[in-house]
């Protein structure tokens, strides 16, 4: 067995998506007999402060540096202030995570013998190459999102200079990777296209813990504190960012407020929340709830408190990147409603699953039609729920995707690379 490291941007007590799939995953390969330690950084996407009571971090170097213990497994902590707006105080507040995580991967963690990296930050990858360099080990590059095409795509990042010399860093990081981890197969194929040799591609999905998160009934303690227990609700939870393409959300909400019936819940943080929900405020929308970041909870009550659940997705980000939270409300016996690319991996995991229906993003009437066909045929779309459960259980559960990795690490290790 190994010791692995994990230099990760996000790991719990965060509640983002890929904090709670490197938690998962640290566990799973400590149970396997790995030693884990992890680098990352202070909860500063989503913060849950109910999962930080249970995971203390105190003071290692100051305020520089914490410590936390997850599960039995050491965690390291560097600062990070809250993700906001300004791209230059981002990139700046990456640059001391960088700093502090390499200089505590030389002195502090256990020698490791094999580094995983996910992505993003693209520049994690050229840390886990010089912590790499330093403990003569091996890294693999998990990329959850494809930099910096989905920056370049979403119109994040036009700077010619800078694009190009992230494209740089990227060949660099996919050269010098022991293995590269991707987590739907367009993805692959678009990393192939970049000249990635197919012998270091694997395709290694996220997952779920389908015990943690698991059907629940609608009538229960958050359907009845918003008052959405007799209501066709259908919500989002999540990042409220330019990635997912929200507006078409509030739009169909416009459409659909004379349907006394149907109601739309919009819960979590990002950059956009403050614009869309002052409009919502404007419009005076009585059929929509605004809800600040949930704990993670509260995510299977949430869920089971829909009537249908939305992963949006920009068109633009349909083969860099697939939404984490659709296996969640697979395994909760929901149906997905998609409004994505009709080529993406999340449109073919929809229909390969037959858990849902999928809507071309920026068409807010055809998400508006749906939705209220969606309530007119309830029983219809609570199969395609089950559906949704039935098909994540069998090809994306939690023990079946991390003992992958570990395969994985221990064919990098056999191989000496």
């Amino acid at each position: 067995m190994a010791n692995v490291l994990i230099l990760s941007l996000v790991f719990p007590p965060d509640s983002v998506s890929t904090a709670q799939i490197m938690g998962e995953l640290a566990t799973d390969l400590e149970s396997q007999g790995h030693q884990v330690t992890v680098l990352t950084t202070l909860p500063h996407y989503n913060r849950d402060l109910e999962a930080e009571s249970r995971q203390p971090i105190r003071e290692f170097w100051g305020p520089v540096l914490g410590k936390s213990d997850y599960r039995g497994i050491q965690v390291y902590h560097a600062y990070m202030p809250k993700k906001g707006k300004n791209v230059l105080f981002r990139l700046s507040a990456w640059c001391g995570f960088h700093q502090v995580s390499m200089v505590a991967g030389m002195t502090v963690v256990p020698r490791p013998d094999v580094i995983l990296a996910p992505s993003p930050p693209l520049t994690i990858g050229v840390c886990a190459w010089i912590l790499g360099k330093y403990h003569r080990a091996p890294f693999i590059y998990n990329v959850q999102e494809i930099y910096p095409d989905i920056a370049v795509r979403l119109g994040a990042l036009r700077n010619q200079w800078m694009i190009r010399t992230l494209q740089g860093l990227e060949t660099f990081v996919y050269r010098k990777a022991a293995r590269i981890t991707v987590i739907a197969p367009r993805m692959h194929q678009r990393l192939l296209e970049k000249g990635v040799p197919p012998d270091k591609l694997e395709v290694i999905p996220n997952f779920v813990d389908i015990g943690d998160l698991s059907p629940q009934p609608k009538d229960n303690g958050f359907s009845r504190r918003h008052g959405i227990h007799d209501k066709f609700t259908v919500s989002y939870a999540g990042n409220i960012g330019p990635a997912q393409g929200l507006e078409s959300f509030i739009e169909a909400a416009i459409q659909l407020r004379g349907e006394p019936g149907i109601h739309f819940m919009m819960m979590g943080d990002g950059i956009l929340r403050e614009p869309l929900k002052k409009r919502v405020d404007q419009l005076g929308l009585s059929n929509f709830t605004f809800l600040p970041q949930q704990p993670y909870s509260m995510m299977a009550q949430i869920y089971a408190a829909s009537d249908v659940c939305l992963v949006p997705q920009a068109v633009e980000t349909g083969c860099d990147a697939v939404p984490s939270k659709v296996y969640r409300i697979m395994a909760c016996a929901r149906p997905v409603l998609a409004t994505t690319d009709p080529e993406s991996d999340l449109a073919h995991l929809v229909v390969e699953a037959g858990c849902g229906v999928t809507v071309s993003p920026k068409t807010p009437s055809d998400l508006a039609d749906v939705i209220l066909k969606a309530c007119r045929d309830q029983a219809r779309w609570r199969e395609m729920g089950l559906a949704g459960r039935t098909h994540v259980v069998k090809h994306y559960s939690r023990r079946a995707v991390t003992g992958r990795y570990h395969d994985l690490i221990q064919r990098v290790i056999d191989g000496g690379e």
